[in-house]
């Protein structure tokens, strides 16, 4: 068992993970499996390729029951998503996720409700067979998607009372975690949606450039290359544009995309999953940014439909080959991590590019030390 905490800030995130080791030389490719795209690959070779599974998500408010609830309602079971992986995957349980801050809140409120949260979560853990869990709470200290009706200076106790709850998790959880003597801490470095309806301007969703400065970031702050993951968007995203240039779409306005008293969402962006329709209404502008995209300085691709006054953005397969090279394989990273899995149905292209990439960088460190 390791327990796995979650802080998102702004337009990205991290993760801090305790867990057994993986073979000291292994790059971590870590999938998200959800309930809107409960799919596995029908290929072993690709299921194999992973090395841990998340499933996404349990509700927060779920641990603040008192007794603790008879079952843990999920879309699956980690027993049935086990069998289809190697014995060595990690299986997770991640808790809360976007919208689903209110359990959190209560748990965090004092030393009573830490405890009984702590406890319950324990609970689950045994009762599911669980390997970790994934505390994904958005956000802790503000930055919700009722910002603009909560005031963040209203929320900013919950940064405090965060890490007490993460630190009586710990304290509960720990006669659960195998007495491992290498154990490593990781950090999963959010680097996507670095675009959404709190922006102003044309940016790439997941770019390259963008997406090495946030992990340089880190690097910069100390934190080890080997623990931190680089996080994959395995979706596309598109927002409403004023009028821009072909030439120059980066940094062009984009239209309001949220109100400005309440913040709610206007309509003007949105995104869809590989696995996803698309929608009726999209399809000749979605057609039309996949045959006629462009790939920017950096690697990058996107494209603005003059048409529509309509920005497109998404990794290709190009462009996720390029990210292992250049990001994980060039800053020496310890692995990958991807939102989500079954995301990626039904070709799987992304995916399989992700452990492609992976296993051309473990198998050049091999060759590198074979040859000292």
């Amino acid at each position: 068992m390791f327990w796995k905490s979650a802080i998102q800030l702004w337009l990205m995130c991290f993760r801090v993970s305790v867990m057994a080791a993986a073979t000291p030389d292994s790059l971590r490719c870590i999938m998200y499996l959800t309930g809107q795209h409960n799919v596995l690959p029908e290929s072993l070779e690709l299921r194999d390729g992973i090395t841990h599974v998340i499933l996404a998500f349990m509700r927060s408010e779920t641990f603040n029951l008192d007794p603790p609830p008879a079952d843990y309602p999920l879309f699956t079971s980690v027993e049935e998503v086990r069998q289809y992986f190697q014995s060595t995957t990690k299986i997770l349980v991640a808790i809360g996720g976007w919208g689903n801050s209110v359990g959190f809140e209560e748990a965090a409120q004092d030393a009573p409700s830490r405890r009984r949260w702590a406890r319950n979560v324990k609970r689950m853990v045994e009762t599911t067979r669980a390997d970790g869990i994934d505390i994904d709470w958005e956000y802790p200290g503000g930055n919700r998607d009722d910002y603009r009706i909560i005031p963040n200076d209203q929320r900013e106790w919950e940064i405090d009372a965060y890490h007490l709850l993460l630190k009586e998790l710990r304290e509960t959880l720990a006669d659960t975690v195998p007495k491992i003597v290498d154990q490593v801490d990781f950090i999963n470095i959010m680097t996507y949606d670095l675009i959404n309806r709190r922006d102003k301007v044309v940016k790439h969703h997941s770019g390259i450039a963008d997406t090495k400065a946030a992990v340089q970031r880190y690097l910069d702050r100390g934190l080890p290359r080997s623990m931190a993951n680089l996080g994959l968007g395995y979706y596309v995203k598109w927002v409403m544009t004023e009028k821009c240039s072909k030439e120059n779409v980066l940094g062009c306005p984009t239209q309001l995309l949220e109100d400005p008293e309440t913040g709610g969402d206007l309509g003007r962006t949105a995104a869809f999953s590989w696995h996803d329709t698309v929608p009726d209404e999209l399809g000749e502008s979605f057609s039309r940014a996949l045959s006629d995209g462009q790939y920017f300085d950096d690697g990058s691709y996107g494209y603005w439909d003059e048409h529509e006054h309509r920005w497109w953005t998404f990794d290709t397969v190009e462009a996720i080959e390029e990210k292992m090279t250049e990001l994980v394989g060039s800053m020496g990273l310890g692995g990958v991590f991807a939102w989500g899995l079954g995301e990626d149905a039904p070709a799987f292209t992304r995916l399989a590019a992700t452990i492609q990439g992976l296993h051309a960088l473990h198998n050049s460190e091999n060759a590198g030390k074979d040859e000292l």
